[in-house]
């Protein structure tokens, strides 16, 4: 199949890109800088301005957006918002304008749907929550939703754990010089994915046509910030003994800081029903392969 994957040099794109071309697929890769080449891969050109050239694709993964990594100040705000439904809404009237058009839309999306929720558990068939993380889901996949040609999948991702990139590094920087804290109370649900199961995750989206709508890119099993504080200082052979207060946290970072401190029980209800096969169901064999 001839799949199309914007964000293709990115994170989670990198690692789609190495798997699809493993399974035989051809990966038509979309970046701002096309000029720079992907082995293996035919290269084009996104941006914000125009509708990218979508032609021969049989699939889309849309990935592309503002890391949300690094202070929330309003500009990276803007950002943030703007390249997800500016991007999205580009590869959606791409499609609209598409002689033959692609089976299937993944889009990306995020958790950040559901707002903090406390102990609930939060599957696909919810509504949307409050705040600017969810306001920007609902604007983001709204966006998407108007691809009526094509069968739409959103990509609701959660923290994506991975060896060389994302969050984990950073996480685990402090913890190696001692310094790991638990964040606010430590009771807030953290959903999480292992890097190699979303990538599967994408994919398995783009080859069962029976899957559409809303899709929680989690593992089964989401832990409380203090258990993964504790299994992620028990993997590097460090203490853990401080914690970071939740006023601090919202003083010091803001918006961000709802990151850290929402608690999100999200469940994979609709991989489950599909039957996917997580490879990594559990933190602690996620986090042994990962820093082990």
């Amino acid at each position: 199949m001839n799949i199309g994957l914007t964000g293709a040099t990115g994170f989670l794109g990198r690692r789609i890109l190495d798997i699809a071309l493993r399974r035989g697929h051809e990966i038509i890769a979309f970046t701002r800088h096309p000029e720079r080449g992907i082995p293996g891969c035919t290269m084009r050109a996104f941006s914000l301005e125009t509708p990218p050239d979508i032609s021969g694709c049989e699939a889309l993964i849309h990935l592309a957006g503002e890391p949300v990594a690094g202070l929330w100040t309003p500009a990276k705000k803007r950002r943030i918002v703007e390249t997800r439904v500016q991007g999205t809404r580009r590869v959606v009237e791409a499609i609209a304008a598409a002689t033959q058009k692609p089976e299937v839309l993944v889009n990306g999306s995020a958790i950040g749907f559901y707002g903090s929720r406390g102990e609930e558990e939060l599957t696909e068939n919810l509504p949307p929550g409050t705040g600017y993380l969810a306001d920007t889901v609902q604007a983001w996949e709204a966006e998407a939703s108007r691809a009526t040609d094509a069968r739409v999948v959103l990509l609701r991702t959660s923290l994506v754990l991975g060896r060389e990139a994302g969050a984990l590094p950073l996480m685990a920087m402090p913890f190696r010089f001692g310094l790991g804290a638990q964040m606010g109370d430590g009771r807030q649900w953290m959903p999480w994915i292992h890097i190699e199961d979303i990538a599967r995750l994408a994919l398995f989206a783009v080859e069962n046509l029976d899957i559409r709508g809303p899709m929680n890119a989690s593992a089964p099993w989401p832990v409380r910030n203090a258990d993964f504080t504790h299994m992620l200082a028990r993997q590097l052979h460090r203490p853990a003994f401080f914690r970071a207060p939740a006023f601090v946290l919202r003083t010091l970072l803001g918006d961000l800081s709802h990151e850290l401190l929402d608690s999100k029980r999200v469940l994979p209800a609709v991989a489950c029903e599909h039957g996917f096969g997580f490879q990594f169901s559990e933190l602690e064999p996620a986090l042994k392969d990962l820093l082990g």
